[in-house]
């Protein structure tokens, strides 16, 4: 019975002199928030400060669209740049409220380090969901930061138990991978742990989740936001993110975001640690399923 959570990267997110002849607030002290404006801006003020974020450049933000207000929210972190802090102040106070700024504690990465759970080259990942096709033949799903790495599986460090390898990744834009097995001494098991899992789906905002990784084991918080784009840096920008305030440290990456029997993410990233708490940010699972034809068990 093989039943593993995916290691994942955290990742950084950067705003640069495009956006700031946009947006700006001013300076806000550490861990407090940008006040939401009184106001409700148009969804088109919206794409357009968002549009200007994707073309940014600058490493350790994060944002979404506050789909209640039209708002953009730009999440910046202890290793974001100064100078880019800055710029992104001046663009949201020169924004009329458009966007609003907020502070978040930690230094956004991806998750992924040497360790323990799935091996691939020198990295450690977590194993998300065991996964089968209409054939019959089975698979595992993963973070495409680790894709990227690794080409062959393991499941134990040094490399003498095979698991499979690779058919196909995604990333940067999404952050998903696909690990044919090619050990068939076992049938892979469709569980998290002892959590039998049998669909998939998109989590609504709010909703309590639980997250397992190779790294912290099991933990839980709830979703904050949908459709957040995080860059991580190095050019390495994913869109369509969840975002959680579930915790996660390196080696946990790749690893399965569920509540009940319904799978919904694979951890990408995120900041902080499961000492102090932090955000973590999921690949939405489906997404995944649907790009390789294949579903949970």
């Amino acid at each position: 019975m093989i039943s593993f959570v995916p290691a994942r990267r955290r990742v950084l997110l950067s705003v640069g002199a495009a956006f700031a002849v946009v947006v700006t607030a001013g300076a806000l002290p550490a861990g407090a928030s940008a006040r939401p404006a009184p106001s409700v801006h148009t969804a088109a003020q919206a794409s357009e400060a968002g549009a200007l974020l994707q073309r940014s450049s600058t490493a350790g933000t994060s944002w979404y669209v506050d789909e209640a207000t039209h708002q953009v929210v730009v999440s910046v972190y202890d290793n974001t740049p100064a100078a880019s802090i800055s710029s992104i102040d001046a663009a949201a106070s020169a924004s009329s409220g458009a966007v609003r700024v907020e502070r978040v504690r930690g230094s956004l990465r991806r998750y992924i380090s040497g360790g323990d759970a799935i091996f691939g080259g020198s990295y450690r990942c977590s194993l998300g969901f065991n996964v089968r096709d209409n054939a019959g033949s089975y698979f595992f799903l993963t973070a495409g930061h680790c894709g990227e790495v690794a080409s062959t599986w393991y499941a134990n460090s040094s490399h003498t138990t095979r698991l499979g390898t690779n058919v196909g990744y995604s990333f940067p834009g999404n952050d998903y991978a696909l690990v044919r097995y090619t050990n068939t001494g076992s049938t892979p098991s469709g569980t998290v742990g002892s959590q039998d899992i049998t669909s998939a789906g998109n989590p609504p905002v709010g909703v309590t989740v639980f997250r397992k990784g190779s790294t912290t084991g099991i933990h839980s918080g709830r979703v904050t936001a949908l459709n957040q784009t995080v860059n991580y840096g190095g050019g390495d920008i994913v869109r369509g993110l969840i975002r959680t305030t579930v915790c996660a440290e390196p080696g946990d990456s790749g690893g399965p975001l569920y509540a009940g029997t319904v799978a919904y993410g694979l951890t990408s990233g995120g900041s902080g640690n499961c000492s102090s708490g932090g955000t973590t940010f999921f690949q939405p699972v489906v997404e995944a399923l649907n790009a390789y034809g294949v579903n949970v068990y």
